[in-house]
């Protein structure tokens, strides 16, 4: 029989059709290899991985517990986050937030995540970071790629707010209400308020912007706490912090600010936009909560000699009155009153509903306290820390306040804490901790009680953010009568600031923050999110407590040194030197 020769495609078909397959599974592995090394997908893909992965060790209960023992057995590193994640702050996410109330603003204000809800992993830096501009240069200009958000400088330009400049934003000084400048509108203020001779040192900037108006009280030896809500968009908080000036996120809607009352000589709004008037006048309550007796109010913008608020100019001066608050100068769209240094008229019959508050209330319980619309009754001590006759600056920063007295041989506890701590920052210096060099601006106490840490860097060109755990003692106003600033806080929560804000952060007896509440694992990682890299984090606790530090501080990618305490001292305590690295997600 003759051969049939069939066509080659006809040829064994199941063993070709193997071969075919085998060829295409090997050129897809080479397709999808060089897809992963050479192009992004890759890198988004390995952020996907590493995203999934944080996030399959932490939401389940008992596996993020896990995770938790094993990093502080140093068995576990930390991952590191994903890169949307280079401006994540816990308690002010906005996707999670929009969702929640309008009424009042409750959607911009602090909401955390239960910590099963968080994803246990490392803040990355954004592209292109560098170790941010060294004060006072960075008053002037920062980084572009450290803060790359150009909505300010594109809006804002023309008003002398930011403007970008090659590599750099730079901050001309210039704000709404004084596009000439923040030096020159100071000056005006000047006329009517003691700016200078050490008369005024805390203000408050409610809705600072880039916080210039702080920035240039400085040279007058005011120290300004600005705070604005966060803006995904327009990050004003994180271009205050990046220039070196003290700024934290907060929103004035239905709590109080996080500050004791009676603490600030000066508040400020310049264009704030807030309704100070509405729901029966509570906005301006709580700022007649947190100023002095004595203390001055400036308002510029509207809705002051505004077109067409004439109603809300007209209720702003009512609620003014009924507060017995003295008008000082109405000039153009600025207003300034000072407050009573004393009860005088109120309180009487007004529009507003307005009467004292109860004697339970205290008007220093401000964390997580709702608002109120009742006034706050002055102390008969009050004329201890009134202005003008609360020590001038600086001698008010060594004298005991009287509400140090509050406590038990508080005024003895108060002398003894301001001798002790000039001790131990004298002793951190021999350490080469880079205080009092041009590396350290930005620094946080992380435990204040009354500010001695603070205190004995007050020749240092560094400004200091003051916490007071909310769960003890309330010695925040003794701080701020010191002429420090400071905030409430609760310390198993984030902290309200964005990345890489602080170059020191420094914590004394680190266990009881969190002791029997929350993990120590979780507040180290919060640390990290809040340090610049090549910061540096100074701890102090029992032997027991660093060794369980030093351990999660590798974990975390921190280099750290353990110290004995000072030589004079009779503690056992160690005190742990860590410096956070420079690290970049893999390209």
């Amino acid at each position: 029989m003759a051969q049939i020769n069939l066509p080659f495609s006809k040829r064994n078909p199941r063993q070709w059709k193997l071969l075919d397959l085998i060829t295409f599974a090997l050129f897809a592995t080479v397709f999808v290899f060089f897809l992963l090394v050479f192009t992004r997908l890759g890198d988004s893909l390995a952020a996907s991985g590493r995203e999934t992965l944080v996030l399959s060790s932490t939401s389940d209960p008992k596996q993020r517990h896990k995770l938790l023992s094993l990093v502080e057995s140093g068995k576990h590193s930390i991952e590191s986050c994903p890169y949307e994640a280079v401006d994540h702050m816990p308690c002010e996410d906005p996707r999670r937030n929009s969702k929640l109330s309008h009424e009042m603003n409750f959607y911009r204000e602090r909401h955390c995540p239960l910590p099963e809800e968080s994803p246990l992993c490392l803040i990355p830096p954004p592209k292109g970071y560098k170790i941010s501009v060294r004060w006072p240069d960075s008053l002037q200009k920062i980084w572009h790629n450290n803060v790359p958000f150009n909505k300010i400088a594109d809006r804002k330009g023309h008003q002398g707010w930011m403007k970008e400049d090659g590599q750099y934003f730079i901050f001309p000084g210039g704000g709404t209400m004084f596009p000439d400048g923040a030096i020159s509108y100071i000056e005006r203020l000047g006329q009517y308020i003691p700016i200078s001779g050490g008369v005024l040192r805390t203000a408050l900037d409610m809705g600072c912007g880039v916080a210039s108006f702080g920035a240039y009280l400085l040279k007058e030896d005011i120290l300004t706490l600005s705070f604005a809500p966060r803006d995904s968009h327009k990050a004003q908080i994180q271009f205050a912090l990046e220039r070196g000036i003290p700024a934290i996120v907060a929103m004035l809607g239905t709590r109080r600010l996080p500050l004791p009352a009676y603490s600030l000589d000066l508040v400020h709004c310049s264009r704030c936009l807030i309704p100070y008037t509405a729901y029966n006048a509570t906005y301006f309550v709580e700022v007649d909560r947190l100023l002095r007796p004595g203390g001055y109010f400036v308002v510029s913008g509207p809705p002051v000699q505004w077109v067409k608020l004439d109603k809300e100019w007209a209720d702003l001066q009512a609620v003014a009155r009924a507060l017995c608050y003295e008008l000082i100068v109405v000039d153009g769209n600025t207003v300034i009153w000072k407050k009573p240094s004393a009860d005088s008229c109120f309180p009487n019959e007004n529009e507003f509903g307005l009467e004292l508050c109860s004697e339970s209330d205290d008007p220093n319980h401000a964390w997580y306290h709702k608002l109120k619309n009742c006034i706050s009754k002055i102390p008969s001590s009050a004329g201890e820390y009134s202005v003008g006759t609360i020590p001038n600056w600086p001698e008010r920063l060594s004298k005991p306040p009287s509400r140090a007295a509050l406590l038990k041989n508080g005024i003895n506890v108060f002398e003894a804490d301001t001798r002790r701590w000039q001790r131990r920052v004298s002793y951190y210096k021999s350490l080469n901790l880079k205080l009092g060099t041009p590396a350290v601006r930005n620094v946080m106490d992380m435990n204040a009680f009354f500010g001695g840490f603070a205190a004995a860097l007050s020749s240092d060109p560094v400004w200091v953010m003051n916490v007071v755990p909310a769960r003890k003692s309330s010695t925040l106003g003794v701080v701020y009568d010191r002429g420090l600033i400071g905030v409430y806080h609760d310390w198993c929560e984030p902290f309200s600031t964005y990345p890489r804000t602080y170059d020191f952060v420094h914590v004394s007896s680190i266990d009881s923050l969190i002791k029997n509440r929350c993990n120590l694992v979780d507040l180290m990682v919060e640390m990290d999110r809040i340090l610049r890299p090549e910061g540096t984090v100074v701890i102090r606790d029992s032997p027991e407590v660093i060794d369980r530090v030093s351990r999660i501080a590798s974990a975390i990618k921190w280099t750290s040194v353990v110290h004995d305490s000072e030589p004079d001292s009779k503690s056992s305590e160690k005190i742990l030197v860590a410096t956070k690295k420079l690290w970049r997600l893999s390209s």
